[in-house]
Order: structure tokens, then C-alpha cells, then sequence
């Protein structure tokens, strides 16, 4: 392999920010799990009610550029 490059991650000890996620959480698999779902809805949850609020205004949805006849 080239410059230590291989075709999956974790060949050569490299398994990406989820691998790192799962390592560091503690607990069994099942424990894990339910660690993970409930970080995902915590950040679905701050991303409806506070980021997309904030950012709609920034956002050019409503610039309509056809006119009604």
C-alpha cells in the first residue's frame, strides 16, 4: 500500500470519528446503543429548536425571483 493507505479504515488502525465515539462510550453493546440514540435525539432536538430558528432568517428561501401574472 502506498503511504500506508488501505481500502478499509480500520486495516491499519484508522476507524473514524464513530469508531472513536463507540470506544469512548461505556457499557456493553446494548448500553452503547441506547448512549448513541439518546445523543442523536439530544442533537436533532437542539438542532430544531435552536439552530435552524436562528439560521432561517439567514437563509434565502423567500427571495422569489418569479413573478405571479
Amino acid at each position: 500500500m502506498p503511504y500506508g493507505v488501505s481500502l478499509v479504515p480500520w486495516y491499519d488502525g484508522r476507524d473514524g470519528m464513530y469508531g472513536w465515539i463507540w470506544r469512548h462510550l461505556p457499557g456493553n453493546a446494548w448500553v452503547k446503543a441506547l448512549i448513541s440514540l439518546v445523543l442523536i435525539l439530544a442533537v436533532v432536538y437542539v438542532l430544531f429548536q435552536y439552530v435552524f430558528p436562528w439560521a432561517e432568517p439567514l437563509l434565502p428561501f423567500n427571495d422569489v425571483t418569479v413573478d405571479s401574472q
